[in-house]
C-alpha cells in the first residue's frame, strides 16, 4: 500500500518514479525543466522524482504515496493546489479560448487591478517568467539612465547580465560578465563602495530569508537616488505574500521597477514589471519587450482570480500565522532536544528555511537525513516552509509532530557521527557552489 500522511513504518515505494526516470535519462539534458524540482535537491533513493496530482495542501507521487507539501511549486501556489475559485476562472476562460489573435480584455483587468495594489505601478507590463521581467527591467534600465553596469544581490533567473555572475556562467562572453557585480545584503558599504557613474541599476530580492537591518533597503533607496541609479525589486517570493502590494508595501519603500512571477497567478505562467511611467514609457519605441503569450488569457484569468482571492481572504495574514506556528514551534523543539546551536528555523513567518551548522557535521548530510526521515513521514520536505492559504491547523500540529520526532533521531546520529552513514542515498546537492562575496566589484578608487 502507498504511504499516507502518517508515522510510516517504511519508506515510501518509489518504483514508478525510477521507472520513469529511467525513461527521462537517455533524452533529457538534464531530466528537470526546473533545477529546484530536480532529483539533485532530493535523497536519492528515498524522495519521489515525480508527482502526479495535488489537492490543497497535498501531494500525490506517481506510486500513489501522499505527502503535506512546503515546496509549493517552490513558490507559486499561494492558495494551494487545485484552488476552486481559480480554477474556475481558467476553466471558464478555457471555455473563450486560450490565446488570441489581438489584445484580450483580461490583459486590462488584471494591470488595472495591479495598478491598484502595488504601490510603484503607474505602468505595468505582463509576461511569462521571472527571468523575462528582470531581464527587462535590466535593459530598460540601462536605456533611461545610459549606462552600462548592473549590481544585483539575490537570484534573479537564467539570464546571461545575472548567471555570468554565478559559477555556472560557461558559454557566456567575458564582455557580459564584466557589466555585472554583486553585493551583500546589508552591507550598505559594499554598495556604496561599488556605484559609481556606469551603474544604471541595482536590482536585489527585498529580503530571502535574513530581514533588512539599520534600515537598509531605505538607505539603498537614497544611494541610488543620489547617484541616479535605478533600484529594482525582484520581488517573486516576497509580492503578494509579505503582503499583497510585497514589500514596497511592507517596509514602505518604492522601488522604481519591480518584479513578481511567484505567488500572484497560484501557479500558471505569469509574471509582472511595474514601475515609475517616465522609465516605463520607453517600452512604447525605445526598447523592445514584446512575447507571443504575454496575453495568454488562461494565466490572466488565473491571477485576477488569485489577487481577488488574497485580498478578499486576507491572505498574506493567514500565510504569517501558520507560518510562524511553525516557524516558532521548530525552533522550540530544537531548544528542547539541546540542538539550536546547530539547527534553527530562520526567516519571515510566510517563507522560512531550517539551517544547519558545519559545527555538527556536512549542512546538506544534516539537511538530507532530516529530509528523508520527514519524507518518511508524508511530508515532502527540502528545508522550506512555504506556506500556502491551503495549509490546516492539522497540516501544522502534525508537522511539528513529525519534526519532534526526527529531530530526536537527528541529535543521535551527531551524536554517533553516523549522519551520512544514516542516509539511505546520495545527499542533496548545492544549486550553486558559490553563494556569497563572489564577483565583488572593487572598491571605487579615490
Amino acid at each position: 500500500m502507498p504511504n499516507k500522511v502518517a508515522f510510516n513504518e517504511e519508506y515510501p515505494d518509489i518504483t514508478e518514479s525510477d521507472k520513469l526516470y529511467q525513461r527521462a535519462l537517455p533524452i533529457m539534458t538534464p531530466v528537470t525543466q526546473t533545477l529546484a524540482k530536480g532529483p539533485g535537491q532530493y535523497v536519492n533513493g528515498v524522495a519521489p522524482k515525480y508527482l502526479k496530482r495535488g489537492k490543497g495542501s497535498h501531494v500525490w507521487d506517481v506510486d500513489g504515496n501522499e505527502y503535506i507539501d512546503y515546496n509549493m511549486a517552490i513558490g507559486p501556489l499561494s492558495l494551494g493546489y487545485a484552488y476552486p475559485k481559480v480554477d474556475e476562472a481558467i476553466a471558464a476562460q478555457l471555455k473563450d479560448g486560450i490565446t488570441f489573435s489581438m489584445m484580450h480584455e483580461l490583459e486590462v483587468e488584471l494591470a488595472e487591478l495591479v495598478h491598484r495594489v502595488i504601490p510603484n505601478a503607474e505602468a505595468v507590463r505582463i509576461s511569462k517568467t521571472g527571468a523575462d521581467v528582470t531581464s527587462a527591467a535590466v535593459r530598460v534600465a540601462r536605456a533611461y539612465t545610459g549606462r552600462t553596469k548592473v549590481l544585483c544581490c539575490g537570484y534573479h533567473g537564467w539570464h546571461d547580465w545575472y548567471i555570468s555572475v554565478t559559477s555556472r556562467n560557461s558559454g557566456i562572453p567575458e564582455a557580459i560578465k564584466e557589466l555585472t557585480s554583486t553585493f551583500e545584503y546589508n552591507d550598505l558599504d559594499s554598495v556604496r563602495s561599488a556605484l559609481d557613474e556606469e551603474v544604471a541599476c541595482v536590482i536585489l530580492e527585498p529580503f530571502v530569508f535574513a530581514a533588512p537591518e539599520n534600515n537598509f533597503l531605505q538607505e539603498l533607496r537614497k544611494l541610488c537616488t543620489a547617484n541616479g541609479t535605478l533600484l529594482i525589486f525582484d520581488e517573486m517570493w516576497t509580492g503578494f505574500r509579505i503582503a499583497v502590494g510585497g514589500a514596497q508595501e511592507y517596509f514602505g519603500v518604492r522601488a522604481d521597477l519591480a518584479c513578481y512571477s511567484k505567488a500572484f497567478a497560484n501557479g500558471m505562467p505569469v509574471s509582472l514589471l511595474t514601475g515609475r511611467k517616465d522609465v516605463m514609457d520607453l517600452f512604447k519605441e525605445e526598447v523592445f519587450f514584446f512575447t507571443t503569450f504575454g496575453g495568454e488569457a488562461l494565466s490572466l484569468a488565473a491571477a485576477v482570480a488569485t489577487i481577488e482571492e488574497m485580498i478578499e481572504k486576507d491572505v498574506p495574514a493567514w500565510l504569517a500565522e501558520k507560518g510562524r506556528k511553525l516557524k516558532d514551534g521548530y525552533n522550540a523543539l530544537a531548544e528542547e532536544w539541546g540542538i539550536a546551536h546547530y539547527t534553527r528555523c530562520i526567516g519571515y513567518d510566510c517563507r522560512s528555511l531550517v539551517s544547519f551548522e558545519a559545527t555538527a557535521g556536512n549542512p546538506l548530510e544534516l539537511k538530507s537525513f532530516v529530509q528523508q526521515e520527514m519524507i518518511k513521514r508524508g511530508i515532502l520536505w527540502s528545508g522550506f516552509h512555504n506556506m500556502s492559504f491551503s495549509h490546516t491547523e492539522e497540516d501544522v500540529e502534525y508537522t511539528l509532530r513529525a519534526y519532534r520526532e526526527v529531530l530526536g533521531l537527528l541529535k543521535e546520529v551527531v551524536l554517533r557521527k553516523e549522519v551520512g552513514a544514516s542516509l539511505r542515498g546520495a545527499p542533496v546537492e548545492p544549486v550553486f557552489r558559490k553563494v556569497s562575496h563572489f564577483n565583488m566589484k572593487p572598491p571605487i578608487k579615490a
